[in-house]
């Protein structure tokens, strides 16, 4: 086993912009003796901009390439800022390559499927980022080969949620990414792509990043494996929502697989499985103060844990009832599941009544929620609730929850052993006449 293998995966916030492109490459120079391969995510807000542009392909396909065109001038502009003057002919040369591959794209295709378009389109976002950071890596005498990650993650054809082919994504690290590691280079690919049989871009889900180091953990045997981020470590909740929050130290592989089911939003929730299974362990640390300890998951972890809150906004709540008042019975259940696999909704939360049936879904993808909810309603009666919170708290006391209900109503909560959920919506405030 390639047991002294480190991988390191750097977040769109961590190579924002050319003053944090330097960061991340003094981060890496304080393990300049370890063996690295490094995953990278785009930079920023480049991940929204492309999204404009795919709206824009089929409404205005000129309009689509002049959003491209805009990508592509912020870039410029960070290597401007970044490389030394008269040496970025290169990667201006590469940079004007995919992009130009892109607005061939646009151009040519024809393509009415939103899904193979979006991966077609946005994946151009890593492939710029990795470009610009390996350049300026070797630059700063750093030996880095930039990897693709379409030739080594290896997917079915589920556009923006690619399922992996573990069997030759095995085959296409081990042959082409090893012996680059072996040779005492530093591999550096991109987050959240990867491609089909038939060589056609794919995505691993938004925020997929953290998937793609740990498919490359996995795969390469890796020591360990650490995200990068701009906290530092895991946290009991968001510091932007609440004002006193702790660190959690040490997690285990179950914790963290619970925390990002319920939405956490420091881990992806594919993240964890792939390096349990190999008892790989795993750091979230601060690219802010990379000398923290940050957080360590890992197996054998003490299982006494602080309340832990999740909060989950952008949510709407289906309550489904039959159009003849009949009970909600398991063949309705069965028809009701089969279209949010259809329209690959995730249900957060979901009770069961006698004549109604009520879910929570993430109101992320507004074009395949309205064609759920218009296929349930040729068989159903649907009431729809927008804007509405999940809270999550995992290890909940009950001082905890009475806080977070101050001026809250809420529509559904459930309990279990260990945590409780809520779908919950603000009190209106009343006014004197």
């Amino acid at each position: 086993m390639e047991k002294n293998i480190k991988v390191f995966k750097f977040g769109g916030a961590s190579v924002k912009d050319a003053t944090a492109i330097r960061n991340v490459v003094r981060i890496l120079k304080m393990y300049k003796k370890e063996s690295l391969f490094v995953v990278v995510s785009a930079m920023g807000k480049t991940t929204n901009a492309l999204e404009k542009v795919i709206h824009a392909f089929f409404e205005n396909k000129e309009e689509s390439v002049q959003l491209l065109k805009a990508v592509e001038k912020q870039h410029l502009e960070e290597v401007a800022n970044l490389f030394k003057k008269n040496s970025t002919a290169a990667v201006e040369k590469d940079i004007a390559k995919l992009v130009g591959e892109v607005e061939q794209f646009i151009n040519n295709s024809k393509s009415k499927e939103y899904d193979f378009v979006y991966d077609q389109i946005v994946s151009l976002g890593e492939l710029l980022s990795t470009t610009i950071v390996a350049a300026y890596l070797n630059q700063q005498k750093i030996s880095t080969q930039w990897v693709d990650a379409r030739k080594n993650i290896k997917t079915d054809k589920t556009y923006r949620e690619g399922n992996i082919d573990w069997v030759a994504s095995q085959k296409k690290i081990s042959k082409n990414v090893k012996p680059l590691l072996q040779k005492g280079v530093m591999g550096l690919t991109q987050g959240f792509i990867g491609s089909a049989k038939d060589k056609t871009t794919t995505t691993l889900g938004r925020e997929g990043s953290d998937f793609t180091a740990a498919i490359f953990s996995y795969c390469l045997d890796a020591e360990s494996m650490s995200i990068w981020k701009d906290v530092p470590g895991i946290l009991t909740a968001d510091p932007r929502l609440f004002k006193k929050v702790e660190k959690i130290d040490r997690l285990s592989y179950k914790e963290a697989i619970e925390m990002t089911y319920y939405g956490a939003k420091v881990i992806h929730p594919k993240t964890i499985k792939p390096i349990q299974n190999k008892n790989i362990p795993m750091y979230v640390k601060s690219f802010v103060e990379p000398k923290g300890e940050g957080t360590f998951i890992g197996a054998n972890v003490d299982a006494h844990y602080p309340p832990v809150v999740v909060v989950e906004k952008s949510q709407v709540m289906l309550q489904i009832s039959t159009k003849d008042f009949s009970f909600v019975a398991e063949h309705h259940l069965s028809f009701i599941f089969q279209l949010f696999t259809k329209y690959r909704t995730k249900v957060n939360m979901m009770q069961n009544m006698a004549i109604s049936f009520s879910v929570c879904v993430t109101q992320k993808d507004e074009e395949r929620l309205t064609k759920l909810i218009a296929e349930l309603k040729k068989t159903f009666n649907v009431v729809i609730e927008k804007e509405l919170e999940l809270i999550t708290v995992r290890h909940y006391h009950k001082s905890v929850i009475e806080q977070l209900k101050k001026h809250k109503i809420v529509l559904l909560e459930e309990r279990i052993r260990q945590t409780i959920q809520m779908v919950v919506k603000d009190v209106p405030v009343m006014e004197r006449v």
